[in-house]
């Protein structure tokens, strides 16, 4: 039986390495989808989170928008614990493959990036190709300690689909599975929120069975 789809997601016409500026422009039409689904009693606590995405010939294009009562960026290194972090997550398994990648940032662009079947088999990408991951947060690259009080941040990534290096392809397919997350383990107030429900007895995002699926036009 095939699934429904979770969300449709749109080709713009951008190079990855056009201005901010121009991204941001391509993006505005896009809409806003909620990461709002709180899995957890225990862990009840749901800050307002948003993302858009889109994709182009070379890359996908991911907006995260975020309004949380404390804020912390200790992460300082990409494939850092940024999950500790204010953190907003993309799973997804561009090959329907049984591989799925997890790309995880903090509020500040730091960046952990992984590939594996599973939570236990995970395999770190490289730096250098981390370092292909256009970022921009409104909260600038410093590391901080967590800072208490509402404030709403923003970021803006550009994944090249050359970040999926095992196997190696030129484009996702066009029906793909992915979730999308927020989370702060080490927050005053944790929080595992996902775009899709994730029926498990614990927070636990590595769990591909749950992700939605979404259509590339």
């Amino acid at each position: 039986m095939i699934k429904p789809v979770d969300l449709t997601i749109h080709k713009i016409d951008i190079q990855q390495n056009a201005a901010w500026q121009d991204i941001q422009s391509a993006l505005n039409p896009v809409r806003w989808n909620k990461i709002s689904t709180v899995n957890w009693k225990q862990y009840s606590y749901c800050p307002e989170v948003q993302f858009k995405i889109a994709y182009s010939n070379n890359a996908f294009l991911l907006q995260y928008k975020v309004k949380e009562q404390s804020v912390r960026a200790v992460a300082a290194h990409d494939n850092g614990e940024v999950w500790k972090d204010s953190c907003v997550e993309f799973f997804v398994s561009p090959a329907n493959d049984g591989i799925y990648y997890n790309f995880e940032f903090n509020c500040i662009g730091t960046c952990l990036l992984a590939l594996g079947p599973n939570r236990h088999q995970r395999e770190k990408a490289p730096l250098e190709v981390i370092s292909g991951i256009r970022r921009l947060s409104s909260l600038g690259t410093s590391p901080f300690q967590e800072r208490i009080g509402n404030v709403e941040w923003e970021l803006l990534v550009v994944i090249p689909f050359n970040c999926f290096f095992k196997p190696e392809f030129i484009e996702p397919e066009k029906i793909i599975k992915a979730n999308f997350y927020k989370c702060g383990d080490d927050l005053t107030t944790p929080h595992f929120l996902s775009w899709r429900p994730i029926k498990a007895a614990k927070p636990d995002f590595h769990l591909p069975e749950f992700f939605g699926t979404i259509q590339l036009d």
